[in-house]
């Protein structure tokens, strides 16, 4: 029998308090990614020996400007700003069977910002993600 003289102690489902804590946590993670800006990191440059007619890179969704060189080899100069994160970092890249692959990405709760440049031997047919594309430059 409740007892007149006791205020009654709300009631709080679980169903309402662990979404409400899970959006608190996170509210609070937010600041802690920061705004990541690649132009705001240092250059990183990679050089990749290459004999070939065609070159296909690519760079899931990436932006990467791809020019014509004066050049016998392929060069790619990254700008990767991982931010603050909380996750982990996927760094890709390779240049094997014709194929230049780039990958920079953050995992997790995190904002990562990425970009390239592919430096190309003037004459190599260049394709990007298997399609048709311009060089410039």
């Amino acid at each position: 029998m409740p007892n007149p003289s006791l205020p009654e102690e709300p009631v709080v489902s679980r169903k309402k308090a662990v979404p409400a804590l899970l959006a608190l946590a996170v509210a609070a993670l937010i600041p802690l990614t920061g705004c990541a800006k690649a132009t705001d990191s240092a250059p990183e440059d990679k050089t990749f020996e290459f004999s070939g007619k065609s070159l296909n890179v690519s760079s899931h969704g990436i932006p990467t400007d791809l020019v014509p060189a004066d050049r016998k080899d392929v060069k790619v100069t990254r700008w990767f700003d991982k931010g603050s994160k909380v996750g982990d970092t996927k760094e890709v890249w390779k240049l094997e069977d014709g194929t230049l692959e780039l990958q920079a990405q953050c995992t997790g709760l995190a904002n990562c910002d990425a970009k390239f440049r592919v430096e190309v031997p003037r004459g190599v047919a260049v394709t990007r993600d298997g399609k048709e594309t311009d060089l410039k430059g």
